[in-house]
């Protein structure tokens, strides 16, 4: 892809030019390729229509949940978080067997294992995947939620980033509709410690059983902080946060 270089930025079309701002700086491609009046109207374009609708689908469904975790989501993101999560979302809309193409439904499927088992895992921060980040294994009570890490050392249980000097623990129990959109997040309370080669028993909680008709998901947030005159900092802005979707119903 060719670049712009010029002391004078430009985004938008000029011409048969298109210049816009990309991860690796102001780049420009020519105008070209079929008309949307033409994609839009003409029969050879059905499959194209098709896989336009579920896409859109798809992308809907990943902003759906993105929102409805934004208090976990805040400070343990990628900046490809939203490109990731559709392209895991149209995984999940592969399982919808039942409707017709272009019609396919993640909330379908969702009510297979195997649409459930593609959105389990996903972890929100591909820079800090928590399976790397926590090196201890956890237990989930499904029936409330409560995620238990048992004789866990911080010093020796996590893959600490250089000036982190505490971390906090919280998991979250979410019911979510996304045929509705409907949605219900109950947090665990957030349990805090030094990072030193102290012994003892995470357990956390959510407050209570969220309500609904939809999906239950259940997440895992690992954060670092750095703790400077008695004041705790998010270290780097939570880029080292972990934040997983640990099992989905």
């Amino acid at each position: 892809m060719p670049k712009l270089k010029s002391i004078i930025k430009i985004e938008g079309t000029l011409d048969d030019l298109t210049f816009y701002k990309g991860k690796e700086g102001y780049l420009v491609r020519t105008k070209g390729g079929v008309s949307k009046k033409r994609i839009n109207s003409d029969p050879a374009f059905a499959r194209t229509r098709e896989n336009g609708t579920e896409f859109g689908h798809c992308a809907t469904s990943g902003k759906t949940l993105r929102r409805a975790i934004i208090s976990l989501l805040s400070d343990a993101k990628d900046d490809r978080v939203t490109s990731r999560l559709t392209q895991t979302m149209s995984l999940v809309k592969n399982q919808d067997l039942i409707s017709a193409r272009g019609q396919r439904q993640v909330s379908i499927g969702l009510a297979t294992p195997q649409g459930r088992a593609d959105l389990t895992g996903f972890d929100f921060n591909i820079e800090a995947i928590l399976s790397s980040v926590l090196l201890s294994d956890y237990t989930l009570n499904p029936a409330n939620g409560e995620v238990e890490i048992i004789d866990f050392m911080p010093i020796q249980n996590l893959h600490t980033p250089e000036g982190a000097t505490h971390v906090s623990f919280t998991s979250g129990f979410l019911n979510l509709d996304f045929a509705t959109g409907d949605k219900d997040l109950q947090l665990s309370p957030v349990q805090n410690m030094i990072i030193d080669g102290t012994t003892s028993n995470v357990v956390l909680t959510p407050a209570g059983v969220p309500v609904g008709t939809g999906n239950e998901l259940f997440f895992l947030k690992v954060a670092f902080f750095q703790e400077i005159n008695a004041i705790q900092y998010p270290l780097n802005n939570g880029a080292y946060n972990a934040l997983q979707v640990i099992e989905v119903l």
